[in-house]
């Protein structure tokens, strides 16, 4: 492909091919580092909330992300591309267009691009469109303070509805079984909402509202029947029978289902009928002790005159053995908390990828096999193996001891629903921040072979089919950092709450996917996150000072990204050999 590349050469930038090496090897890189960072971004609160496990987010990101950017990626592609700076300054340089793009992708998030973006025009006197227009830097800008906003208020409102109808009501169970096929059937709607106007040539003025309604209604009704025929049934024998032979592929025998002796296809195995989604990987739960702290007796500094944080650890152990609340409507609201086999089952440590594969075949010689199949297991499953849920912090147990702890049976319900936000999410993000790496990568490309300014040309679809894969692989290697940052270290995550954040958040990432706005869904997913734990109605359920760090990224990143790139293209374009 790169020999196709360089061959196809025009005069005026035919010596220039450096720089389209230069762009493509940045180009990979930045993929790669964007799936460590921002696929994370879209998948943390899933497997914080125990949801999907990291192995299974390697394999489900690469799909929906290689689905967002190549079918939807385009859009804001264009804004890289053209929007950020005056691409008029360059007609009759195109080398410099190539330079100044190839040095506008030093890193991969949506800050550092526009960032640096922003820096080279400084460098080559290129004017920046900072009036407020279409893609303009003023409106990228804004958008950063806008949409965490956005999403924490989309996030917050969708919990809300989750709270205060189904999970605080009396027979709050009861509740959970009637309503989550319309939460189902929200969510595919939403998807199909988003993926009809924004699917390659859609055009929703000609395909008129009657038929986007009608796509979408259509979508709706069909996710509500789906839900009613075979995930009802599903629920009643798991939740309400307690079959613990149950696993989600036995979801397609539907009616199948309420038979009293019916035959699994591949049972599962084990008494675990139901998880609890508030224990950590050590089988600590935290979630909810502060309340019930106070209910026997004790004050803001513990039971025994210790710190919060101490009481939060102490009552975590009791919590096992009582549900939270001893009024009839908490009761209600946990009945099944205390009863589940994960609150009874032993503990059991967690095992290192480290210590697992490598202690084990130390003193074995480099020619044994089994060490070389154990350190290349490391290599290849340290990233999706490492425990992300767990964190060893007096101060995070008092966060998690302040948010409210409800029935796991009905978190169970919402894993299904939080799986498919957690995809509509990563589509979102496909469709969005592919475009960081992609814009600059596919300016280069077209004006290389053109020999003229060419931002305006379609971009390749080969281009956007490599940085799908890398997203997926980066996420794959070096995602946990990421997911352990923004999962369980902002507020105590759970299925209902995670689903509440991804479809926030997803919904504001494609509302400005659409407008052409290349909004981070970092950024959305952290407001999403405060906005859910704030429907705690307390403050200490939040993590403000991981919210003060993560804000602080976000401040620091644009300048300093536009410093560098600035600097470099100063460099280069005085350099004696250039132009």
């Amino acid at each position: 492909m790169l020999h196709e590349l360089f061959t196809r050469q025009n005069a005026l930038t035919a010596r220039y091919e450096w720089i389209v090496a230069i762009t493509f090897i940045a180009y990979f890189f930045s993929s790669f580092a964007n799936g460590a960072n921002d696929v994370a971004n879209s998948y943390a609160t899933s497997v914080a909330a125990q949801t999907l496990t990291m192995i299974q987010v390697g394999f489900l990101a690469v799909v929906t992300e290689f689905f967002g950017a190549v079918v939807l990626g385009a859009r804001v592609t264009s804004t890289i591309k053209n929007g950020i700076i005056d691409i008029d300054r360059f007609e009759s340089q195109p080398a410099v267009l190539m330079l100044a793009m190839m040095l506008g992708m030093p890193v991969s998030t949506t800050q550092t691009i526009v960032g640096a973006l922003i820096g080279v025009g400084f460098a080559s006197q290129a004017s920046i469109t900072w009036e407020w227009t279409g893609g303009s830097v003023s409106q990228v800008a804004a958008s950063w303070i806008i949409a965490p906003c956005i999403a924490a208020c989309f996030a917050a409102l969708i919990f809300a509805t989750l709270k205060f109808a189904v999970l605080e009501r009396k027979d709050s169970f009861k509740w959970a079984m009637r309503l989550i096929p319309f939460y189902f059937a929200l969510t595919a709607g939403l998807l199909a909402l988003f993926i009809t106007i924004e699917a390659p040539g859609s055009d929703l003025d000609a395909l008129g509202a009657g038929v986007a309604a009608g796509i979408i209604l259509g979508v709706f009704f069909f996710a509500l029947i789906v839900c009613y025929i075979f995930f009802i049934p599903f629920f009643e024998r798991k939740l309400v029978k307690q079959d613990p032979r149950l696993r989600a592929w036995h979801i397609p025998m539907g009616p199948l289902l309420k038979k009293d002796n019916v035959k699994l296809y591949w049972p599962g195995k084990g008494e675990e009928w139901v998880k609890d989604y508030y224990a950590d990987q050590n089988g600590n739960v935290h979630a909810g002790t502060w309340r019930e702290q106070n209910r026997l007796g004790g004050s803001a500094t513990g039971r025994d005159g210790g710190s919060p944080v101490d009481s939060a650890r102490d009552s975590a152990h009791d919590s096992e053995k009582k549900v939270i609340g001893e009024d009839d409507h908490e009761a209600g609201i946990l009945e099944a908390s205390a009863n589940t086999p994960a609150l009874q089952a032993q503990k059991k440590g967690y095992v290192s990828p480290y210590d697992r594969w490598i202690v084990p075949v130390q003193n074995l010689s480099w020619f044994n096999p089994k060490k070389l199949f154990s350190y290349a297991k490391f290599g290849l499953l340290r990233g999706v193996k490492i425990d992300v849920v767990s964190h060893d912090s007096a101060m995070l147990r008092a966060v998690h001891a302040r948010a409210n702890r409800y029935d796991v049976r009905i978190e169970h319900m919402f894993t299904y629903c939080q799986v498919a936000s957690a995809i509509l999410m990563s589509i979102a993000h496909g469709s969005n921040d592919i475009a960081n790496a992609v814009g600059p990568v596919a300016a280069v490309y077209a004006t290389y072979n053109s020999g003229e300014v060419a931002t305006k040309s379609p971009t390749p679809v080969w281009i956007l089919v490599i940085g799908g894969i890398l997203l997926g692989v980066g996420f794959w290697f070096m995602g946990y950092h990421i997911v352990r940052a923004l999962g369980n270290k902002i507020t105590q995550m759970s299925p209902t709450r995670g689903f509440s954040i991804e479809l926030g958040a997803a919904t504001t990432v494609l509302f400005a996917s659409r407008l052409g706005l290349p909004v981070s869904t970092t950024q959305c997913l952290t407001g999403a996150a405060v906005g859910v734990a704030m429907m705690n109605f307390d403050l200490a359920a939040v993590n403000w000072r991981q919210v003060a760090f993560i804000f602080m990224g976000w401040v620091f990143t644009l300048p300093s990204a536009g410093l560098i790139a600035g600097l470099l293209c100063l460099v280069m374009l005085n350099a004696p050999s250039f132009g």
